[in-house]
């Protein structure tokens, strides 16, 4: 009796296969990436147009943002992904976060496979040893120019050349991109949801009561930055009107409540107080009744999303 043949393709994860395709400038063409990924069973593919020396990639950091757990993002090739090694790593981290997975079609990477997760491994080793060796070459190339008598660093930058000011500033830039980007999942959706109707005070206090170190002016200046790049609508940018110290309690109070929701009544009282936080009709003593009456305004705000409100006493 001939043996049933087994089902390899079952051990993919059912989510979607959302297929990348990027090229450097606007006048080429993404046409025959996209057959690859479409022959590949990707029915959703998302074009970017960007060179291949920089990480500031919108439409791959919002798919990163955006993708499902169980879903897998596909490239015809590493290089349309990444520009380094660890460029990859960090991609392929986040997604790992997102419980979701990563497939080259030219390379040996499949994160939903033992041996693509153990090229991954490999890909990782060489990034750590290339580090090394950067770091090693770094050191030895600063004792020899010490050696010779030469200050270390950009003769550029020491002597304030602008073409060298200005790519300093462009690399700065970049980066600074990146950082966004990579944690903008974490306090973006906030931000949505708040502005403009709140302060930026407000919304850096929300954030740092979930341990997220924001200052009302970083804060605002990265919203500007998402703004100008497309990744952001324009109106969380609007002056937010004017309100009464008691909303201003009730962002408090929503703050504390979401970075702690098993916290009692009492005990966000207490906090209040540590705080030296006056009750709406000027206090210094908190009640349990007062911050309920709080939550309750931030839950019908919709400031507060979740249905359960503190514990009681």
């Amino acid at each position: 009796m001939a043996k049933t043949p087994r089902n390899h393709s079952s051990r993919r994860p059912q989510g979607r296969l959302i297929g990348y395709a990027r090229v450097s400038t606007d006048e080429q063409a993404t046409e025959a990436q996209e057959m690859e990924l479409r022959a590949a069973g990707c029915d959703t593919i998302i074009q970017e147009h960007g060179s291949g020396a920089s990480r500031t990639r919108p439409a791959l950091a919002r798919l990163v943002r955006e993708i499902g757990a169980g879903d897998t993002l596909v490239v015809v090739r590493l290089d349309r992904l990444a520009r380094s090694v660890s460029h990859l790593l960090d991609v392929i981290e986040d997604l790992t976060a997102k419980g979701a997975h990563f497939r080259s079609l030219s390379d040996p990477i499949d994160t939903t496979t033992p041996q693509g997760m153990f090229s991954l491994q490999v890909l990782g080793a060489v990034a750590q040893l290339e580090r090394a060796l950067n770091s090693e070459r770094t050191k030895a190339g600063i004792k020899a120019a010490k050696a010779k008598g030469r200050l270390p660093g950009n003769p550029g930058l020491r002597e304030g050349r602008p073409e060298t000011l200005a790519k300093m500033t462009a690399a700065q830039k970049a980066a600074y991109g990146v950082r966004l980007q990579s944690s903008a999942n974490q306090w973006l959706p906030i931000v949505r949801r708040m502005r403009p109707d709140h302060t930026w005070d407000d919304i850096s206090r929300v954030l740092r009561q979930r341990g997220l170190d924001w200052t009302p002016e970083r804060l605002r200046r990265a919203v500007k930055w998402m703004v100008s790049e497309g990744m952001a609508d324009k109106s969380l940018l609007r002056k937010s009107p004017p309100r009464p110290a008691e909303d201003r309690l009730m962002t408090l109070v929503a703050g504390i409540h979401s970075s702690n929701p098993e916290l009692t009544l009492r005990e966000i009282a207490n906090q209040l107080e540590r705080l030296h936080e006056r009750t709406p009709r000027g206090g210094t003593k908190w009640a349990p009744s007062s911050v309920k009456n709080l939550i309750d305004r931030a839950k019908r705000s919709g400031l507060l999303a979740a249905p359960e409100h503190a514990g009681e006493e």
